[in-house]
């Protein structure tokens, strides 16, 4: 037991300078797939209010209403996300999008054949929470402010 022990302290020790570039790629990837989806809504905005009004099944919102707001979460959220600013809110944020989005295609996603793309929203909804859990890591804007506004504390 104890070489299991000192095996994962080993690990820990060697895989922990990782932790900040990790959360960086996960910023990134996630972000990458909610802002192309965003672009995309907005570059066919004929199709999108069409998605909304007989596809996407929003609930409390009306089709036009939610796909304003659809949108603009799927292009605010992971500009937050790849600046690491307001890292946690954008993690939130984005990951209030992602369960928004299967609660209104839940009629299709959970019909047998779409294991596959549940699957994504699931691992993209993990990601999201860690990165609200643990913010975005130190190659972030939030790093980066928290550190000048230490110093400046420091300073008197």
């Amino acid at each position: 037991m104890n070489r299991l022990v000192r095996w994962n302290d080993f690990l820990a020790r060697a895989l922990s300078p990782l932790a900040d570039l990790v959360a960086l790629m996960a910023r990134f990837y996630v972000g990458w797939q909610f802002l192309k989806s965003g672009l995309l809504k907005v570059h066919d905005w004929g199709t999108t209010l069409y998605l909304f009004e007989n596809e996407y099944h929003v609930p409390l919102l009306p089709p036009h209403v939610a796909a304003y707001v659809g949108t603009f979460g799927e292009l605010a959220f992971p500009v937050l996300l790849f600046l690491g600013l307001l890292g946690r809110l954008g993690a939130v944020g984005m990951f209030a999008v992602n369960a928004l989005a299967v609660i209104s295609y839940s009629h299709v996603l959970l019909k047998e054949g779409f294991e596959a793309a549940l699957a994504q929203h699931l691992l993209w909804g993990s990601l999201l929470v860690m990165l609200a859990v643990y913010g975005p890591g130190r190659l972030s804007v939030d790093h980066w402010l928290a550190t000048r506004a230490a110093a400046a504390a420091r300073r008197g």
